[in-house]
């Protein structure tokens, strides 16, 4: 949900006068360039992906992805495999038609070649190939191709096997039959290019958000996904489709019935899916899609929805004399409480907004997607009256708490406006007037808002000091809500008022900052006011006007030399610079001398090591016995498969466990045939001699094909060349040198040595810094780091915070334990 972004603007206001031509400046004919083929791409790739981030680097991925959905729409394909490879590259394959490859008439060459090199070229421009598909303008393929370092396109079509390959954007060879094929579809594989992209590195879990997405709107489409990095396989397969999709996003939530309410109708080339299911929270939770798309920003059919439903519910409501003791009608607002609901539309000719497709414009469709909900609709409640009733008596709760809410505001604004008119007295404000150059701290306790309101800027810099934690916006409706002091304050103070009065045009601030301590305390108020912002303030979010300040945890200190460090990572890359400025480590019997570089590179796989062998040791694997295996090498793999070999490694086992027999007592161990995973299992058994609780230990195929362990392996590779123990680790050209027993013991003592003549302090608080600390650390515009706060995946945000803050503890519960051995620093 966090961006990270080095800060090194001050803002300040520039009114210089518009630019004049210079003497020499020329502007004619020769200045007019046409960017030929594909150039226009590489020359302007956010105009076409969105960014040159890592947002627009999956998004060559959801291209390729989309048109192999564009045949599952068809009715051609069922079957979508994505695959992460090892080298970064990925490829995508469907069981589609393949892309054509006869020759193009106007062209003279491959329909494919002419679809991968040509900008507004594909099958998506009438409706005798596609009668709805998600492209429009026929560039998703030939923008990937561009922008690809390589390129493959493999084909199966008509009995034959077809290959083409191509280098940023152009053909290295003619398309050539490859043989024979009994299938058909098509397989593109791709390296992103690293002249446009700084950061290649593709995200399992981003992927797997858009392709469970893609299952659920494509009910029978089964999706794989694969990373081939870390050996994980995930499957996306719903019959459900979007009902499934709602029991999802209502997973840990109390339902006021137990099945999404689904409607479904085809006017003539038109398809409307809804999906609507009511909870007991306060929150509203819509999504709407067009031909697949997610529609961010809504559009015609999501307005038609939200209209049916309004008008429906009060109808049925007016009807059943449900209203009786309710002055008013119910509102969208009210009737919108607790609705978790998805709009599903797939048409022939969509209209969207920009080459995002955030928004759908085809103005049909409002009319079209209101009539099918007000009739579907209408008769599910005829026929299901308990639900109904269930409904209205959740919206008519949801007016009543409106109207205290309206009165709770207008008290508030007599107590202390909320719509920015007048300011709390606890907002130190700031001197410009310019919104865009403005900043507002939100920090925690008076002590820490004393420091930053003296250490800030004042001319751009404003503070909002919080007393305490603020109240569980997840759990409290409207009025309750407006009823707490803080956040009325925290209203008043940003100015844009709250729902259904919002508006981000009079946002006072254009950075709004969360700064709070570094312990469990901060984190849990820093939650908090991200849940608030997420619910009721989610346009300052999505506008990317929320971020997160980055105090230093630690102050080191040697000699008159000061630095600031963020966490521990930051110390353990401070102790490696130390350490590689000056020290050195000698091999056993006169062996290698590692320094500098070489010396850190070592020390970095040595950390990777230990960490990996703590996360699998809490998961009840012996360290002893898993460095061993480790360090064995990949000739293991595959030996639990093996009879011969499983025995064989056994015994290895063994005598790793009995050499330590001082520590550990005798060892035995037993190999069983594991059904499920086709392999054999390892239970190794030690002590019993006196020394504490028999240990047990387990080597099988979940061990060997978990991140921890292959990580683990590669670390024992590349930390081969160290040869056996002890090493000698010296601080200076001169000094004595120590001794060290092991690879973790050489890791401790060079550490060790790194931090004398340190003084390191760690900070608690904010309140420990004084004011200069804080400026110079935290608030800085020069030297800052901020979190930006992003909703990458609306989806995973609304589970977690519905998992974390919401009412239901047992889903908290599963949480902490599914997640307790992640924890690193336990603060109690």
């Amino acid at each position: 949900m966090n961006q990270e972004s080095k800060d090194h603007s001050i803002p300040v206001v520039n009114r210089a006068e518009p630019d004049l031509p210079l003497q020499g400046e020329v502007y004619d004919a020769a200045q007019i360039r046409i960017l030929e083929g594909l150039e226009a791409v590489r020359k302007r790739p956010a105009m076409y992906i969105g960014s040159t981030g890592v947002d627009g680097l999956h998004h060559l991925v959801y291209e390729v992805v989309d048109n192999s959905v564009d045949e599952a729409l068809a009715g051609y394909c069922d079957q979508v495999e994505v695959t992460i490879h090892s080298d970064n590259s990925v490829s995508v394959l469907d069981n589609g038609r393949g892309i054509p490859v006869d020759i193009h008439e106007q062209t003279g060459r491959p329909a494919l070649e002419v679809v991968m090199t040509t900008l507004h070229a594909g099958g998506k421009f009438d409706n005798s190939a596609y009668k709805v598909s998600g492209g429009l303008h026929g560039v998703g393929l030939s923008v990937v191709n561009a922008l690809a370092e390589q390129l493959e396109v493999e084909i199966w079509r008509d009995g034959k096997r077809y290959l083409q390959r191509y280098e940023r954007g152009k053909p290295t060879g003619d398309l050539e039959e490859a043989g024979k094929a009994r299938k058909t579809g098509t397989r593109v594989t791709f390296v992103p290019d690293a002249e446009i992209f700084e950061d290649r590195t593709f995200s399992l879990d981003t992927l797997s958000n858009r392709l469970r997405e893609l299952a659920f709107l494509n009910k029978g489409l089964r999706i794989r996904l694969t990373d081939e990095r870390i050996n994980e396989a995930r499957e996306f397969y719903y019959t459900g489709g979007i009902r499934s999709f709602v029991e999802l996003l209502n997973e840990n939530k109390v339902v006021l019935h137990p099945h999404p309410i689904y409607i479904e109708a085809q006017r003539d080339a038109t398809a409307v899916e809804v999906a609507i299911q009511y909870n007991d929270g306060y929150g509203e939770t819509v999504f709407s899609f067009a031909n697949n798309i997610n529609t961010h920003d809504g559009g015609t059919h999501l307005i038609g929805f939200r209209s049916a439903l309004t008008r429906t519910i009060n109808t049925y409501a007016t009807s059943h004399d449900l209203l009786k003791n309710l002055k008013a009608t119910l509102t969208g607002d009210d009737i919108r409480e607790g609705l978790t609901a998805v709009v599903s539309a797939k048409l022939p000719n969509p209209q969207f907004e920009g080459q995002t497709k955030a928004r759908l414009n085809n103005p049909d469709m409002k009319g079209l997607v209101e009539t099918i909900v007000n009739e579907k609709l209408a008769e599910y409640l005829e026929e299901n009256p308990a639900i109904g009733r269930r409904i209205v008596e959740k919206a008519t709760e949801a007016a009543r708490a409106r109207e205290a809410a309206r009165k709770a505001k207008e008290l508030a604004r007599r107590k202390g406006p909320l719509d920015g008119g007048d300011l709390p007295g606890k907002l130190a404000d700031c001197a410009e007037k310019n919104p865009a150059l403005c900043e507002l701290y939100i920090v925690e306790g008076d002590s820490a808002g004393g420091s930053a309101k003296q250490g800030r800027d004042r001319r751009f810099q404003a503070i909002l000091p919080l007393r305490g934690k603020i109240l569980n916006t997840e759990r409290a409706r409207a009025d309750k809500m407006l009823s707490s002091a803080e956040i009325r304050v925290l209203i008043s103070a940003i100015g844009a008022g709250i729902d259904p009065e919002f508006d981000l045009g009079r946002l006072r601030y254009h950075r709004i900052i969360i700064m709070t301590d570094a312990d469990v305390d901060g984190e849990h108020i820093r939650t908090l006011l991200l849940t608030f912002f997420f619910r009721h303030l989610r346009e300052i979010v999505e506008g990317g006007h929320l971020y997160i300040a980055q105090p230093p945890l630690y102050k080191v200190k040697r000699g008159k030399a000061e630095r600031y460090l963020k966490n521990d990572r930051a110390m353990e890359e401070f102790l490696l610079e130390t350490i590689g400025e000056t020290f050195r480590v000698d091999g056993s019997n006169g062996g290698t001398t590692w320094t500098g570089q070489r010396l850190v590179g070592i020390l970095r796989k040595l950390m990777v090591w230990q960490s990996c062998l703590r996360v699998l040791e809490r998961r009840g694997r012996h360290p002893g016995v898993v460095a061993a295996l480790a360090q064995a090498g990949g000739a293991l793999h595959g030996a639990l498969k093996d009879e011969d070999k499983t025995s064989r490694l056994l015994t290895r086992l063994l005598e790793t466990l009995r050499s330590q027999a001082a520590q550990l007592g005798p060892a035995e161990g037993r190999a069983e045939w594991d059904e499920e995973q086709e392999a054999y299992r390892l239970t190794l058994s030690f002590g019993s001699n006196g020394k504490g609780q028999r240990g047990v230990t387990t080597i099988d195929q979940a061990l060997i094909g978990s991140p921890e362990y292959r990580e683990l392996e590669g670390a024992a590779a590349a930390l081969s060349g160290l040869g056996a123990a002890p090493f000698r680790v010296a601080a200076e050209a001169d000094a004595v040198p120590g001794a060290a027993e092991s690879w973790s013991d050489l890791l401790e003592k060079s550490m060790a040595l790194a931090r004398k003549g340190l003084a390191i302090q760690r900070y608690k608080g904010l309140g420990e810094m004084n004011p200069e600390q804080l400026w110079q650390t935290t608030m800085n515009p020069e030297s800052r780091t901020l979190l930006r706060v992003t909703v990458e995946d609306a989806v995973a945000a609304e589970q977690i915070f519905t998992t974390l803050m919401g009412d239901q503890v047992e889903p908290r519960r599963l949480f902490i334990e599914r997640h307790a051995l992640e924890v690193s620093n336990l603060d109690i």
